[in-house]
């Protein structure tokens, strides 16, 4: 009886682990140059992602995260083609500069693969089209990973607004979004030589950082298109970023609605906040958890009861997404709200350059 007992619980921990084992997505990585790969590898290192294969043509870049996280050497490709010649992944994972997207794209959308790309989805609002038409076309999904979409202070601040009315109609919205500068918080060498590039990365703070507040702005407007944007930029840190800005303001106007996005590579740390000001309350996440909110009829602010994450990170949400679970549509990852964060990025751009407001 006890043998019996012993081979059924064995039997259920085995079918249990298949069975997980069977959940977990199976991905393939396009390129190492974005520091943010490391999040995917410590994810790997708990056993909770599939990684079939990897291309990146830097061999020294290569050996770096080979030691770094024990990866074996056959997952390891020069190209991504020669990655899906070795088998299908369940979606490709794009870890390299934003102006590479598109490359991605075009190779995995006529084999039916879904891409989710580290933010923003492209430097152009030309390329972003183009990949939003390849999607259409080869039916798949191309989806950006923010930091911020698996915040449960955002998520909390969506409903409020949304599902809650507990903040009137949304007047003007202020996101912060910085940090020291990358070279200042370390990060490698292969990262900056495209975040610091005008080309590659389409500018420097204000790409980097500028992003974060339009796709939240846009979300939070259901996916409206801004009547108009204004930005400036400025350049504190020649001699560390010569090519590039590295601090923008940006101002998005709606018809009734205000957004200022602050976006910086000087700040004495690091920040990423959100303020919703609406015609009854207040409310402001002041990081990834906390939440304070101010009503007219009070004098001071009052922490909101926290709440978990509705996915803990990106990887929860994609398995769902390519499972038919979820539909994307119009949410902080969507081809939809990521068009129009290229679109307002793009007029930020040429507002700084040009020095006027450009409408829409």
């Amino acid at each position: 009886m006890k043998i019996l007992k012993l081979t059924l619980a064995v039997a259920c921990f085995l079918f249990s682990a298949f069975n997980l084992h069977a959940q977990l997505l199976k991905v393939a990585v396009a390129g190492l140059t974005h520091d943010h790969v490391n999040g995917l590898f410590n994810l790997y290192k708990k056993g909770e992602v599939i990684i079939m294969g990897i291309s990146e043509a830097d061999a020294q870049l290569v050996e770096k995260y080979k030691k770094k996280f024990q990866l074996p050497d056959s997952i390891f490709f020069k190209t991504l083609p020669q990655v899906l010649q070795h088998g299908k992944p369940d979606v490709v994972l794009a870890y390299n500069a934003t102006a590479e997207h598109l490359q991605v794209v075009e190779i995995c959308a006529p084999k039916g693969l879904s891409v989710m790309v580290e933010k923003p989805l492209a430097t152009t609002v030309k390329d972003a089209e183009r990949m939003i038409a390849l999607a259409a076309k080869h039916k798949i999904q191309v989806l950006t990973n923010y930091e911020t979409t698996w915040y449960s202070s955002n998520e909390q601040i969506y409903e409020a607004a949304h599902q809650q009315k507990a903040l009137g109609d949304i007047r003007k919205m202020i996101v912060h979004s910085g940090h020291e500068g990358p070279k200042a918080i370390g990060c490698s060498k292969e990262f900056l030589s495209w975040l610091t590039d005008p080309v590659m990365n389409g500018g420097g703070a204000i790409m980097d950082f500028g992003c974060y507040g339009a796709n939240l702005m846009t979300w939070m407007m259901k996916g409206k298109m801004p009547v108009s944007v204004t930005a400036i930029t400025k350049r504190i840190q020649p001699a560390a970023y010569p090519k590039v800005d590295d601090e923008a303001t940006i101002l998005v106007e709606y018809p009734e609605a205000t957004g200022i996005i602050e976006a910086s590579w000087n700040w004495p740390y690091g920040i990423k906040d959100f303020e919703v000001f609406g015609t009854t309350a207040y409310i402001h996440a002041l990081d990834n958890h906390r939440l304070v909110k101010r009503d007219r009829s009070k004098n001071s602010y009052d922490p909101v009861a926290e709440k978990p994450p509705v996915y803990q990170h990106n990887l929860i949400y994609l398995a769902k997404v390519l499972r038919g679970e979820i539909n994307p549509a119009n949410d902080l990852s969507s081809m939809e709200n990521n068009l129009i964060v290229v679109k307002i990025l793009e007029a930020a751009g040429r507002s700084a350059k040009e020095g006027k407001r450009i409408t829409f």
